[in-house]
């Protein structure tokens, strides 16, 4: 095996270099023992066979329960009755099937299976369910026959993805309403795509969207993994907002979680077939330490052609787009990566990690690219882990963007713990720009573990209470006009330092107010805080659309000059004047921090030409002071000190950011 790539650009990995060999090893011999000479596709298509399916003029259903002695079927035509006319057969390998003929069971009808083993039984919902529905009065949750007459007619082509530089807006369906209510997938394509639209994002990450049991765990609790959450809506309705984002050109992602399963037995997979180790670990890992959940056994072939099949289903059945996959460090170490602070490589190759899991990602990536060429596949790790957004080929794990989750974390950690004077403009820089080069990383400033409660959004940390008295045009308050010049200023410095893509959670881009916190006990079911005030924005009088159309204006700057095919080259760092500047894709960031110096003349030493402003943070539009002239045209001067280069001298407002583009001078002869 050739030396990976991985390795040569990397030097430091040379001493793990048997280890990643013989981790490149075991894949390739997985996917041979799984595929065969076929492809991961094809192998990854249970979802084809199992569950319920037409079948010579009737209905066939399917599922795998190795130690199960008897299933039958449970369900509004039999009045819930367990009988021999409703009873499986058992296949080989722990299979079982039924034949319903026409008539037997009917678009729309509830069921579940009623699963016998020796020395126990229980009602289950299937496995491979892919409509799962609550009722409204007792709570419990079914399986739903859904196979409507006429299935959804896509109207728009799938959008090219190959060169598309990230912008994600991420987003939850139920708490997209301004209403006291769980919002539905109908009400997010009327209402909430056009304003993702309208910001010029061109990517739109769904959360949630498995069906999940409780409602307040984000939907990171999952019971169903084919099943669409149905509380937002219907097969179709999500369907239909995919299209018309596609008829925008917006890619659709959505969160996927493989990385653990609610331990609800009714509802979930934890002992569909009273096994307690059928899909999951059946030893001391069997349960997850800190998330109360169960952890997938990724060396059992049946789990992987399970989850594979999932990757499958959700990209080719609905035609999303990618996958943002939740948890992986969680599923890379045995100790799930807990209390770890990866400070050395050594702890990436210590043997603690769970090489199972670390395969199931990489045949999950390279499928992937076989069904949707440049499908995103986006990894949520806090380790750090070498590789992660590497081709698997080329000894890494084939994500091809790697979330940035250290700076939302680094941004809080500045608000709380030093007053601005102190911000150290050569950590800021480091912290933006400091990523592995041969690996893709998606940038932001916070996401929705910011926003969540007993946490606080950074327009929250900045102006806290204040929000509720001087949010209006007509109040003054220093506390507003810090917290709106910074607000701006950290997400244009983030946005433009980002690797290759940048994310905001849905209403954090206008300061939603406050945090947020899902109906329970706790909040006596309150859904006050589960939803987005959308009103702000359209109100005149109050200074949220300040925010709004400051992340318009940058974004629609950062996609015209595609920044993220070009790397940031640092031009200026000063910590007495709290200043940053950087060049990129042509364009010059100018970050003057300082609470309250402004600057004359300030020189910089740049390429030689003309610049003129693409945007500033303080104009009076954005909610700012307008103390920089932006018609102004800069030329640069003769400063001999600055070698090849000349001297760029702005006046630099406190508290502001500005991008200029250079107009290069012609050559005198």
């Amino acid at each position: 095996m050739k030396e990976p790539g991985l390795i040569r650009n990397d030097p430091w990995l040379e001493p793990y270099r048997a280890s990643i060999l013989n981790r490149m090893e075991k894949c390739v011999k997985r996917e041979q023992e799984l595929a065969g000479e076929g492809s991961l596709q094809s192998f990854a298509s249970g979802h084809l066979w199992f569950g319920i399916h037409r079948h010579n003029g009737g209905l066939i259903m399917r599922e795998w329960a190795p130690n199960a002695s008897a299933i039958y079927l449970l369900g509004d035509f039999n009045k819930w009755q367990a009988s021999e006319n409703y009873r499986f057969k058992s296949l080989e390998h722990g299979n079982w099937e039924i034949f319903l003929n026409t008539g037997s069971i009917a678009h729309g009808d509830r069921f579940k299976l009623l699963v016998q083993w020796m020395g126990g039984e229980g009602e289950r919902i299937p496995a491979w369910s892919t409509r799962v529905v609550q009722d409204p009065e007792t709570k419990a949750f079914d399986a739903q026959c859904w196979m409507p007459d006429q299935p959804y007619q896509w109207k728009h082509p799938l959008p090219a993805l190959e060169n598309v530089q990230p912008l994600i807006y991420e987003a939850h369906i139920g708490m997209a309403t301004e209403e006291y209510k769980v919002g539905t997938y109908a009400e997010f394509r009327e209402k909430v795509l056009p304003h993702v639209v309208r910001s010029g994002y061109n990517t739109l990450q769904l959360m949630a969207i498995q069906e999940h049991p409780y409602y307040g765990s984000f939907g990171y609790h999952v019971s169903n993994f084919f099943a669409a959450s149905s509380r937002f809506g219907t097969p179709e309705e999500l369907k239909e907002l995919i299209d018309e984002a596609h008829g925008h050109g917006i890619a659709v992602i959505m969160d996927i979680v493989h990385s653990h399963a609610v331990k609800n037995e009714n509802e979930g997979l934890g002992r569909l077939d009273g096994d307690p180790a059928q899909f999951f670990h059946g030893n001391h890992r069997r349960e997850h330490v800190a998330w109360d959940s169960l952890c997938f056994d990724y060396g059992k072939n049946e789990v992987t052609h399970y989850l594979l099949s999932n990757v499958n289903y959700w990209l080719t059945e609905y035609s999303f787009d990618g996958f943002r996959f939740d948890g992986v460090t969680s599923m890379l170490y045995y100790d799930h990566g807990l209390e770890k602070d990866f400070t050395s490589y050594d702890q990436y190759f210590d043997g603690g990690q769970d090489e199972d899991a670390i395969i199931y990602l990489s045949l999950a990536n390279k499928m992937m690219q076989e069904i949707r060429p440049g499908a995103l596949s986006i990894a949520e790790d806090m380790s750090g882990y070498p590789g992660l957004a590497v081709p698997v080929h080329e000894g890494g794990i084939g994500f091809n963007y790697r979330l940035a989750m250290g700076t939302p974390d680094y941004w809080i950690k500045s608000i709380k713990e030093k007053v601005d004077e102190q911000w150290n403009m050569e950590e800021i820089f480091q912290e933006l720009t400091s990523k592995r080069a041969d690996e893709k990383t998606i940038g932001y400033a916070e996401s929705h573990d910011q926003a969540l409660v007993g946490d606080k959004t950074i327009i929250f940390r900045l102006i806290d209470q204040e929000m509720y008295w001087h949010m209006d045009k007509a109040s003054e308050s220093l506390v507003v006009d810090r917290g709106i010049a910074l607000h701006k200023m950290i997400r244009l410095i983030t946005a433009s330092t980002a690797g290759n893509g940048y994310l905001t959670f849905m209403g954090n881009e206008f300061g939603n107010p406050e945090w947020i916190d899902f109906p329970r006990e706790g909040n006596n079911w309150s859904y006050q805080y589960a939803r987005r005030q959308w009103s702000l924005i359209e109100n005149p009088e109050l200074k949220y659309h300040y925010l709004f159309d400051f992340e318009c204006a940058m974004l629609k700057v950062l996609a015209k000059y595609g920044i993220y095919s070009h790397m940031a080259n640092h031009v200026k760092t000063d910590q007495g004047d709290l200043v940053i500047a950087f060049e990129r894709a042509g364009l010059l960031f100018v970050f003057n921090f300082h609470p309250s110096s402004s600057y004359t003349d300030y020189g910089l030493a740049v390429h030689a030409g003309k610049y003129k402003t693409l945007l500033c943070s303080d104009q009076p539009e954005f909610g700012g002071f307008n103390r920089f002239d932006t018609g102004m045209l800069h030329r640069t001067q003769v400063e001999h000190s600055f070698g090849l280069k000349q001297n760029l001298k702005l006046y630099l407002p406190s508290r502001t950011g500005i991008i200029l583009q250079r107009k290069e001078t012609p050559r005198v002869r």
